[in-house]
Formats: C-alpha cells, structure tokens, sequence
C-alpha cells in the first residue's frame, strides 16, 4: 500500500487528498445511493441487524487552510430499517427515537489524525435523540468509486451505548430479553465531488 502524502493531515484530507491532489472541486457529496449506514445490536435469541434508508452528508475542504476544512453527516431517524414492519415503528415511536421530536441523527467534525497508509481517526460531535457527545471515527479508504471524481471509504466506531442517548424502553423486558446496551455500527461510504 502507497503511504499517505503527508504525514498529518486534518479530517476532510484524510477523506480527499489522496485520490483527488489535483482537483478543484471545494466541495463533496455522500452519495446515498452506493453508501450505506449499518447497525447491529445483540440479544437472548440472536441479533437484530438494521440500517438506516436515509442520509446524506458533505465535505468542505480548505485547501489552504485545511483544518478548516469539515465533514457533516445527517441521517433520517425514520429510515430505520431492521427488515420488521412493526419493529420498526416501535423504533420509530416516543419510546425509543421519538422520530417527530429527534429526526435528525448527526455527525459534524472537528479535528482528525492519520493512523496508518490508508487509514486515519476523525473526531466529532455525534447527535442522537437530543444527546450530543464526542465520538471518534475509524476511515479507511477503499479505493475510486464508481465515477472518476468519487472515493470509497469504511468507517466504524466504538461500539455506542444507547442508554447514555435515552435509548431504553421498557427495563425489565430488556433484562429478559438480554437486549445488550452497546450498537456497533459501520459505514460504508461513497463521496463524489461537487463542481
């Protein structure tokens, strides 16, 4: 694997420099359509595996000043998708994502370091059901997209602890049910530049 092209570099370059040096665009696009946002959360019988249907997000470089430059995510709460019709609503409903109230779950960035060749760490404010708080992201690019002016990327985190975003419904039917507290989540991101 090539090494980076320079051995610090903020967040949104971690994101761009490498395979797009040389190009004008100030701006990129999460491209929802060859993006997607997985979760997954265990319990007694198994684990639930679930996605969200709806999201999009933007890169802002600042080439000459890079640290200025930023990432934002924003994901529909209602695009919950865990494959059951009636999980999903409950999901959907005051107990849980309270979807009318908190529709919008968030990322913006603020800071970033490189970890390896082709990897690097963004952190950022994550906002999930009206609870904002530091999360870090693991990128690691995956190559060209499907266009000549789009990147592919993988990001994960550590696994979040819905309890500490009001994630809980009913205390004695999760103890049962061994519903874990922690969500692993993993991205799998497509960014194409905007001209």
């Amino acid at each position: 694997m090539k090494p980076w092209p320079c051995r610090s570099v903020p967040g949104v370059l971690l994101l761009l420099l490498l395979p797009f040096a040389t190009a004008a665009a100030e701006t990129y696009r999460i491209d929802p359509a060859h993006s997607a946002i997985r979760f997954r959360l265990r319990h007694l019988l198994g684990t639930v595996n679930g996605s969200f249907r709806q999201f999009s997000g933007t890169i802002e470089l600042d080439r000459e000043q890079p640290t200025r430059s930023s990432v934002r995510v924003s994901i529909q709460a209602r695009s919950i998708d865990t494959g059951i019709d009636k999980r999903d609503e409950h999901l959907r409903s005051p107990e849980f994502f309270a979807v009318s109230k908190y529709p919008e779950i968030t990322f913006q960035s603020r800071s970033a370091t490189q970890t390896g060749a082709q990897e690097g760490d963004v952190k950022g404010d994550f906002t999930m059901h009206g609870v904002t708080k530091p999360i870090v992201l693991h990128v690691t690019f995956l190559g060209p997209g499907q266009g000549a002016q789009t990147t592919r990327w993988r990001v994960t985190t550590a696994p979040l602890n819905r309890f500490e975003y009001g994630l809980r419904w009913s205390e004695s039917v999760e103890r049962i049910s061994m519903i874990a507290r922690d969500v692993s989540v993993t991205l799998e991101i497509e960014a194409e530049a905007v001209r």
